[in-house]
């Protein structure tokens, strides 16, 4: 039963884009729309410097100088320190991805992957305030669903610290026990790569679940615009924010966009299923951790609106 229901669904959702192939194309070509308007300005420039820096070893002298009060904070490991401040800069899903590769060098444990999973994968400032600011035509409103979302992911970092952290056998947790940074032209290429990688990665769910979302699309059109915007976020981070484009941005529009962005989708959870799909990293925490983070940013945003909308 546990296969034949999945095996159902996938069968009746490919025999309804047979059937409505036409609903079906104009979903994916306005998902690519965003795509090409919104996501790739806005994520491709800050994938490659984010990498670049990763590269170059910016996060290893993070992990120095704040490594420190990222374990008395959150009692992670100053190399799990790296996943907050690049989840953070870089956004979805670049949190997920240093997270796995720190558990496959066996630098944090396994315990400790989960419960960054919770907190360090998050929408970048590159999509909140560009394309989410874009969209409420408003930097304020953007800065503020920043802050909040910045605010709300250190929140749930605390509420899920647990117990303190133990060392792993075989950590290598002495920053001086890493190679050294590549010659700048290698680091730029193979940044420019994993960023055009990770982008697409990032579109090609856009396009996919734009593609599921166009089958639906009479139903969602007899919804008022914020809530047709805010159940297409759920499933699509990208669609459901550029779908709020021409409401104006006042308490309850921002509070379900920054809820949005905390969650991040059902798209942004199947990409961190591909990045920790050859780890141990059970993605449990990542689901609770996300919902969580949606309702905290939820709550500050709502609050700061009504200070300045």
């Amino acid at each position: 039963m546990k296969k034949t229901l999945p095996l159902l669904s996938i069968a009746a959702l490919f025999a309804a884009l047979v059937f409505r192939s036409a609903q079906a194309a104009e979903g994916a070509r306005q998902a690519m729309a965003v795509c090409a308007m919104t996501l790739v300005p806005s994520l491709l420039p800050f994938f490659a410097l984010a990498n670049l820096l990763s590269a170059l070893g910016l996060p290893e002298l993070l992990g120095t100088l704040l490594g420190g009060a990222a374990e008395r904070l959150f009692r992670v490991s100053p190399a799990g320190a790296q996943a907050f401040f690049l989840g953070l800069a870089g956004g979805y899903p670049l949190g997920a991805s240093v997270t796995a590769d720190l558990r496959r060098s066996g630098r944090i444990s396994r315990s400790e992957a989960e419960r960054l999973l919770a907190f360090c994968n998050n929408s970048g400032p590159a999509f909140i305030l560009g394309a989410a600011g874009g969209v409420f035509r408003s930097p304020r409103a953007g800065l503020l669903l920043y802050v909040s979302h910045v605010l709300a992911a250190i929140a749930v970092g605390v509420l899920l610290r647990g117990r303190k952290r133990a060392v792993p056998e075989g950590a290598d947790t002495p920053s001086g026990n890493h190679a050294a940074p590549p010659p700048f032209s290698k680091a730029l290429t193979g940044a420019v790569s994993r960023a055009v990688a990770s982008t697409l990665a990032v579109c090609g769910y856009v396009v996919l679940f734009g593609a599921l979302l166009g089958l639906a699309g009479p139903w969602l059109a007899a919804l008022s615009p914020l809530t047709g915007a805010f159940l297409r976020g759920l499933l699509e981070l990208g669609g459901g924010i550029s779908a709020m484009a021409g409401l104006q941005p006042g308490p309850v529009t921002l509070a379900a966009a920054a809820f949005l962005l905390g969650w991040g989708g059902l798209s942004v959870h199947c990409q961190t299923l591909g990045v920790t799909a050859d780890t141990d990293i059970s993605c449990a925490r990542h689901l609770a951790g996300r919902a969580l983070c949606g309702l905290i940013a939820a709550v500050f945003t709502y609050l700061g609106a009504l200070l300045l909308f």
